[in-house]
């Protein structure tokens, strides 16, 4: 009797002769004169077996990548990757604090090398309307978003009634949990930010404004604002869109609603709606007098504050907020305990927004592409690598900085003559607006106004409103420092670099910025970042300075 075949007998190896062949044609183990063993391999070849093969293979090569990566360095990080500001920052120090002679004079800082020509004051053109002067009915918008993004949604309003001929009601608030001011439990009116008969007598002869809508209109709609016609709107909308879409609307009930009203209406318009939002912007938009009061005093003691300087000082515009760090998803050298804290910030303001996927993936390629909120740490290092000396009145506008004791510290060690609302005012003065985060932006929105330069460190609606404004103020000139953010990442992360090398970088960011603080508009850029050639009229005969001068004796500034 024949023994049987197990698999053990099986040869661990092929006959010496037969290798060539068998690589060719079927494997060794399945040759017809071994009938048995090849039945056992192929009960061998199971699932099990395979997901045993498998699984040996895959911890063979974790074992062999874990071996090489401990061997192996770490890839370096691109260059403007990675926030070492800190580490650039002590290598620094010693330079930082021995230059205390400033290269930069403020009285001369802006010596432009090339003239617009002067500008005449041209928003007082009436705005024309074809056929009958009726309105056709009138427009309700909802200004949603911080100051000035409500700002822009209120220009554009008063743009848009002039386009459909219609009524304008003053704007309502509509807050979103980020800008919430705790007193406020529905909302905040238009009168407690700015001052609303100026608004609507300035606007009279261009564009009709009413304080509510008229007791027999809403009676048509139950008294009720959600039953009138709410007009949704994509982003950037064009004028002829709401010529079409928008009249006849209007025609046809009477009152419109356009809810929310932010970037609903696009950058490029015909000149009339562009004067109207001019109007709008400079002339019609004052704010309310207990706020204008404390903003006249608080510009009026920095100026005190820069008498070393004739005056002049320096505005910061820094969003280095906890909410703002949570929502750029940058990181910087607070280790775990920063993610917990900016994990944490993220859900209340924007509940689940940051866990879906695209979210907060590539904090390091935010950081290259410039998205980062400039540190206090960075801002005066910039200043200081520019040629600011450590005696430069700095004014610093902000909400509540994160880890302000911790990040504020350097910038106080740079620039000990840094001032802000709060050491501008007593508790007692700075009390009606202390817990209304619009009031206190609107506060420091007029001390920057009014400084020699203004610095900005990040995008948004107060520093291109910002701009603008002083472009329209100081006859084109934004006097801004605006700085190239992505080479700032890079020049920041490369702690090898010399004080030499550095400053030189910045002087020439420095000229950069002045350069392009002089710019007439192009066509799909916003008015209110560039007001020029839009918001003043080209004369070759007008003083610069009498514009300004009169806007200050207006708003009691100066």
């Amino acid at each position: 009797m024949k023994a049987k075949t197990h698999v053990q007998d099986l040869p661990t190896r092929p006959p010496q002769g037969h290798c060539r062949r068998a690589s060719r044609g079927r494997p060794w183990y399945d040759l017809p004169e071994n009938p048995k063993a090849a039945e056992a391999l192929r009960r061998l070849r199971s699932p099990f077996l395979l997901f045993s093969v498998l699984l040996s293979y895959g911890l063979g090569l974790l074992y062999c990548t874990s071996v090489f990566s401990a061997v192996a360095p770490p890839p370096a990080p691109l260059p403007g990757s990675v926030y070492r500001s800190k580490e650039l920052f002590e290598k620094l120090l010693p330079d930082l604090l021995s230059v205390n002679s400033s290269t930069v004079q403020l009285n001369t800082i802006w010596t432009s090398r090339r003239k617009l020509k002067q500008w005449k004051d041209c928003t007082n053109h009436k705005t024309e309307h074809p056929g009958s002067t009726e309105p056709f009915g009138y427009l309700i918008v909802d200004a949603n978003g911080g100051l000035n993004q409500q700002r822009s949604s209120i220009c554009n309003a008063v743009a848009l009634a002039g386009l459909l001929n219609a009524v304008l009601v003053i704007p309502n608030f509509h807050l979103h949990n980020i800008w919430m001011d705790p007193r406020q439990v529905n909302r905040y009116e238009f009168k407690d930010i700015y001052d609303e008969d100026h608004f609507i007598n300035m606007l009279e002869g261009h564009v009709t404004v009413v304080r509510d809508i008229p007791e027999m209109v809403m009676e048509r709609f139950g008294y009720d604002i959600s039953n009138v016609p709410n007009l949704k709107v994509k982003a950037w909308a064009s004028s002829s869109y709401y010529s079409d879409v928008a009249v006849p609307l209007l025609r046809e009930h009477g009152v419109i609603r356009i809810s929310p009203f932010a970037n609903r209406l696009s950058n490029e318009v015909p000149s009339d709606m562009q004067r109207l939002r001019c109007l709008a912007n400079y002339k019609a938009l004052r704010f309310s007098l207990p706020i204008a009061a404390m903003a006249k005093k608080l510009a009026s003691r920095m100026v005190e504050k820069s008498s070393l300087s004739g005056g002049k000082y320096v505005s910061i515009h820094l969003r280095f907020e906890e909410d703002m760090v949570a929502f750029s998803c940058c990181i910087y050298d607070g280790g775990m305990s920063e993610k917990v804290e900016m994990d944490s910030a993220r859900q209340r303001g924007w509940k689940e927004k940051f866990k879906l996927r695209g979210h907060c993936l590539r904090p390091d390629r935010n950081r290259m592409q410039g998205k980062c909120p400039l540190t206090p740490l960075e801002a005066g290092m910039m200043l200081r690598g520019m040629g600011f000396s450590n005696d430069t009145p700095i004014y610093l506008a902000s909400g509540k900085l994160y880890k302000e004791e911790t990040h504020l510290a350097p910038l106080l060690q740079l620039f000990p003559l840094l001032q802000t609302k709060e050491s501008l005012a007593t508790s007692e003065e700075l009390a009606p607006f202390q817990n209304y985060s619009s009031r206190m932006a609107a506060l420091d929105y007029s001390v920057c106004l009014h400084s020699e330069v203004f610095v900005t460190t990040q995008g948004g609606n107060f520093p291109h409103f910002m701009m603008g404004h002083r472009r329209f103020l100081y006859g084109g000139h934004a006097k801004t420092i605006k700085p190239n953010k992505p080479k700032l990442a890079v020049l920041f992360q490369d702690t090898n670099i010399s004080w030499k090398a550095f400053r030189g970088q910045l002087e020439v960011m420095l000229d950069e910025s002045e350069r392009k603080g002089m710019v007439l508009r192009k066509s799909s850029q916003s008015v209110y970042s560039f007001p020029s050639p839009d918001c003043a009229c080209l004369h070759d005969h007008q003083a610069n300075s009498t514009l300004f001068k009169r806007y200050q004796h207006h708003h009691g500034v100066g």
